[in-house]
């Protein structure tokens, strides 16, 4: 469940078009926003959320990932994780990646939202880890 309070009269609730199937909610500019080449803005949403699992009422975090739209004219959705008590207004970082200037519209979709559960814990210290097949492997280790 997705519970979203409009902060601005303009403000456009997320979307979903294939409830059950579409992975993410799309995301709305509240105002129309001029990316210029190799800049990154904030592009406000004007609204704030709260994400529970529909079954077990659990937190959600979100998060905020490319539209394949505005990632084909170079545009990337950036620092796009909302903790599940933010409870502030969604703001889109978005990066021009391009040579050119882009124009976002006023109410044109900008971005997805996915929900994702909440799985952080408790840190715990150790003098050792468990051995695991892979142990130290790291960069290139699996083959090409």
């Amino acid at each position: 469940m997705l519970r979203v309070k409009l902060l601005e009269p303009s403000a456009r609730l997320p979307v979903v078009a294939h409830p059950g199937e579409d992975l993410g909610y799309d995301l709305f500019a509240l105002e129309a926003t001029s990316l210029a080449p190799h800049t990154t803005v904030k592009v406000r949403t004007g609204i704030a959320v709260e994400a529970r699992h529909p079954a077990t009422g659990a937190p959600l975090g979100l998060l905020v990932r490319d539209r394949s739209s505005m990632a084909a004219k170079g545009i990337a959705t950036t620092a796009g994780v909302i903790d599940a008590g933010y409870r502030g207004e969604i703001l889109v970082l978005m990066t021009n990646l391009g040579q050119a200037a882009v124009e976002l519209k006023a109410g044109e979709k900008i971005a997805q939202m996915i929900p994702v559960p909440v799985l952080t814990g408790a840190v715990e210290q150790v003098v050792s880890l468990e051995d695991s097949a892979r142990a130290e492997k790291g960069f290139g280790s699996s083959g090409r």
